[in-house]
């Protein structure tokens, strides 16, 4: 079977994200004037298009460093980090505003990307299963003592308004923060080559004179900050990292600079997909969009996983028979 060529690819998810958009900006209003257009419904398409697309390029990220196809942002604790510090901030200034939370819900994400390396390379084996448990076991203990804080201090309804994934608050004024993530994704595109060679293993990619560690900063600094600012500003995207690299993987293959504006621009669509849902599902109530790309995204998670999994008892049956086991059915 052919493959399609990636500029046909870009061209439908263009055309794709573009249909969506405008749906977008016209369901689930009562009455729609030009106050409400350019104050409300445009910013928030827009945040929906630049969350969705950067936060998918950072999965991309993720995997490319740690040589794994299962693991991104949420998966290995960043969020968590995030969340933990941004709880910090919310107990001791409150009153910060959102560009000096994002800055240390950014340091704190950062904090849990080079926990989190530093974990996986004690992982004697670099299974493709094991890697990502290990990577949710490391998030769900700081989820766990973040959650503890919370309940402790009387913060625990405000944590979760922060944490959720949503884009109903979004306003014009509140979002443009989200354009420097959008920059630190560009940042990731024009180091695609890079990023490519350092997912060939680090002793392949300094035999082709590659510098390891300034690419490896460069790719945690840029989950760090995006993971950081989209905390703050829409709330957690659970799974999109994750999905959107695989079925890009899938269509084109692993060549990074390649995929990077489809991971982008599928990322931009689901993202957009799962909001129109979430408003279409109850109205004219709106369900979180996390908690659609939840059950999206687990679903698709399971069947990476069980994909990739080889069931031993069918390998065994596949085995044939040595004339002792013959005699001993017989």
């Amino acid at each position: 079977m052919t493959r399609i060529s990636p500029t046909l690819w870009i061209v439908a998810g263009v055309a794709t994200v573009a249909a969506l958009a405008t749906i977008s900006l016209f369901i689930g209003v009562a009455e729609l004037d030009g106050f409400i257009l350019f104050a409300s419904r445009i910013p928030r398409t827009v945040a929906l298009v630049l969350a969705g697309a950067a936060f998918a390029i950072t999965g991309l990220i993720m995997q490319l460093l740690v040589r794994n196809r299962f693991v991104e942002p949420g998966t290995t604790g960043a969020t968590d980090a995030a969340s933990l510090a941004l709880l910090a901030v919310l107990m001791s200034v409150p009153g910060l505003p959102i560009w000096g939370k994002a800055i240390f819900a950014t340091i704190g994400a950062l904090v849990g990307v080079f926990g989190f390396l530093a974990l996986a390379r004690r992982i004697p084996s670099r299974s493709s299963v094991l890697v990502p448990i290990v990577g949710i076991l490391y998030g769900g203990v700081i989820g766990a003592v973040t959650t503890f804080v919370a309940y402790r201090s009387n913060m625990l309804q405000e944590l979760l308004s922060w944490g959720i994934g949503d884009f109903s608050s979004i306003l014009r004024g509140r979002y443009e923060i989200l354009y420097l993530a959008a920059a630190a994704a560009l940042v990731a595109w024009i180091a695609a080559d890079r990023f490519t060679v350092a997912g060939l293993g680090d002793d392949a990619a300094r035999g082709l004179g590659l510098d390891t560690r300034a690419v490896m900063g460069v790719g945690v600094t840029i989950i760090a900050l995006v993971t950081g600012i989209l905390m703050v500003v829409t709330g957690a995207l659970p799974f999109l990292g994750l999905i959107a690299p695989n079925i890009v993987s899938r269509l084109i293959g692993d060549n990074m600079r390649r995929a990077v504006p489809l991971v982008a621009l599928l990322g931009a669509a689901i993202v957009l997909l799962c909001d129109i849902i979430g408003r279409v599902v109850r109205f004219p109530f709106e369900l979180p969009i996390s908690i659609v790309m939840g059950v999206l995204g687990g679903v698709v998670f399971l069947w990476l996983l069980l994909g990739t999994a080889k069931p031993v008892d069918a390998a065994a049956q596949r085995r044939p028979r040595t004339p002792a086991r013959q005699e001993a059915t017989r």
